[in-house]
């Protein structure tokens, strides 16, 4: 097994590959408005990390969000591109759930990104690997009694502060957390979701409600 892992759900670029076992190589940047521009380059330096090309690759497991329509399509069409090209299944993994696997956390938590607008995409967890329930968004404001005393880790937990009162790692997501538990629930025969986006709410970009259409005469 040799799984090539990518998140682009939130401002961590992250590319890992992962034999099954252990992590081979990884790479990661912070840069919420380059996913498309560095996807790529990130896939090629853990590559050449590894000493391997991308055709000795079984699997893709791509992060499904939630997260912005803009970055989150970038890793789901890349990872949807290689597969096809190397006719190799491709595998989707809940982008909290890599944060969750990450924090090593094994007591009720909470799991908190940055979904602009003022909200948070979150998610409550019994353990790092037992998520409770579907992922959602809100305003950290009105969650607030419903993660009280729970630690919370990612970065929309760092950024409100006042309502996650016990921030811990990680902030960023880390694919190569994504693909050792990717491979963990593959070893143990569980289905992995569909690599289809999870967004949760409409994209910024729409068409104003008073378009004119204009036709030529």
């Amino acid at each position: 097994m040799l799984l090539l892992a990518m998140d682009t759900a939130t401002p961590a670029v992250t590319v890992a590959l992962h034999d099954g076992d252990r992590l081979v190589a990884e790479s990661g940047q912070i840069d919420a408005r380059r996913h498309g521009e560095l996807l790529l380059p990130a896939v090629d330096r853990v590559l050449q990390r590894a000493g391997l090309e991308l055709d000795t690759v079984t699997g893709i497991v791509v992060g499904v969000g939630p997260g912005p329509y803009t970055g989150l399509r970038v890793g789901l069409v890349t990872a949807a591109t290689f597969a096809s090209a190397l006719g190799v299944p491709v595998h989707g993994v809940c982008t909290l759930d890599g944060l969750a696997y990450a924090s090593g956390i094994d007591e009720p938590f909470v799991v908190a990104t940055d979904a602009r607008r003022k909200e948070v995409y979150w998610a409550r967890y019994d353990d790092r690997r037992t998520r409770v329930g579907d992922p959602a968004v809100d305003r950290p404001a009105d969650i607030a009694e419903r993660v009280a005393g729970l630690p919370a880790v990612g970065a929309g937990a760092r950024l409100y502060g006042e309502f996650f009162a016990d921030a811990r790692d990680p902030e960023h997501q880390s694919a190569g957390a994504l693909a050792a538990l990717a491979a963990e629930r593959l070893a143990a025969g569980e289905a992995l979701l569909e690599p289809r986006p999870l967004y949760l709410r409409r994209p910024d970009a729409q068409v104003p409600k008073n378009y004119k259409v204009v036709t030529p005469r």
